[in-house]
């Protein structure tokens, strides 16, 4: 049994969705509860999994209301644990973790605890915090997606049984919706960067050097793929750097893989980072990436000078400008890049990464 907030999309409700799939054709019976109904998912789910879900998205809030939202939480799972007797139960991300490590507190299943992104990144309250340090203890095995990840729950959250398995790579890339088909070039080359809109994906800093790249490179585009809050102040920084005709945001988009296939180089601003399944797809379309090597993640993909460019020191727009500028200007580097970038494919292939699931479910 999965447990997770919803299906809305994200890396970890994607991985949420692939696991099923994949142990439910492995002939487990497999269920998904998330708190948020079927309305917004983004990813869908194999019909052989049965979902349940609680209804509880929406109870939230701090202080005394949010504990008790939580326990109305906990106490609604711990019935379907008891109704659907579950031999194992993953929790995905720190929340669902933790409230499935309350859940099943004397019942008869074994706890699987996942972190998806860096914690000093995570901006969960103190009492989540205290609430992680009681539950991963408790859990069978508490899952990293890096070994800098993992390094941090050893020294902040002792106790904790850990495992460091990355995301697979989704591939061939599934085609979802929208469709948005990629404009004519025309010989122009393009940068492409794909992420949720948020301060931590850092395209404010992409903006800042692709600003200082763009006069030298007049034949190069930017285009940000994905939605978020901080669209409007983005649009605003393009506009007063004068490049309204050179960045473009077409938004989410569910043909990804046609834009990695029609671009030429993959850039990865993140101020965190988990893993970054766009960097493994991009790679695996065959761009040469160059992304800042933030405490986790790009540096357990990227192989620095072979595949792909690691960018120090992170968050500073001055050294992505230069790496940047060394790749769209050596084109013999950057097909070279891109030619052992394919490499991901088996290095975090689907049977490499489930051969790792299957140990953790077996208890070795």
């Amino acid at each position: 049994m999965i447990v997770i907030h919803s299906l809305r999309g994200g890396g970890a409700e994607r991985v949420a969705v692939d696991l099923s799939s994949y142990w439910v054709s492995r002939g487990y019976r497999v269920a998904l509860v998330t708190q948020a109904d079927a309305s917004g998912d983004v990813y869908e789910l194999d019909h052989r999994v049965k979902r349940i879900v609680l209804g509880t998205a929406a109870e939230t809030g701090g202080g005394l209301r949010g504990v008790l939202a939580n326990a109305h939480r906990v106490w609604k799972l711990r019935r379907i644990f008891r109704r659907e007797k579950p031999s194992l139960v993953l929790g995905m991300m720190t929340t669902s973790s933790i409230l499935s490590v309350m859940a099943a507190q004397g019942l008869p299943c074994r706890v699987i605890a996942t972190e998806h992104t860096h914690p000093p990144a995570q901006t969960i309250s103190p009492l989540w915090q205290r609430l992680r340090r009681w539950a991963y203890p408790r859990a069978e095995r508490v899952v990293a997606l890096t070994s800098g990840t993992a390094a941090w729950l050893e020294q902040n959250v002792p106790g904790s049984r850990l495992s460091v398995i990355p995301n697979s790579v989704r591939w061939p890339m599934p085609v979802g919706e929208p469709v948005v088909e990629p404009p004519a070039r025309y010989g122009r080359r393009r940068l492409l960067a794909v992420g949720r809109l948020h301060h931590l994906k850092g395209f404010d800093i992409l903006l800042d050097a692709f600003r200082q790249v763009a006069t030298y490179f007049p034949n190069w585009d930017l285009v940000i793929l994905g939605e978020g809050k901080c669209r409007e102040a983005l649009q605003e920084q393009i506009k007063a750097a004068g490049l309204s005709e050179r960045v473009s945001m077409p938004g989410r988009v569910g043909n990804v893989g046609q834009w990695y296939a029609e671009s030429d180089l993959y850039v990865l601003s993140s101020r965190v980072e988990g893993l970054s399944n766009t960097l493994l797809e991009a790679m695996a379309s065959g761009l040469a990436p160059v992304a800042f090597d933030c405490e986790t993640g790009p540096r357990e993909i990227i192989r620095h000078g072979i595949d792909g460019a690691l960018v120090n020191p992170p968050e500073d727009a001055d050294a992505l400008a230069a790496h940047l500028s060394d790749m769209m200007g050596h084109e013999d580097k950057r097909r070279a890049c891109a030619r052992r970038a394919v490499d991901v494919l088996d290095r975090f292939s689907t049977a490499r990464v489930m051969a790792l699931w299957d140990e953790v479910l077996r208890g070795h």
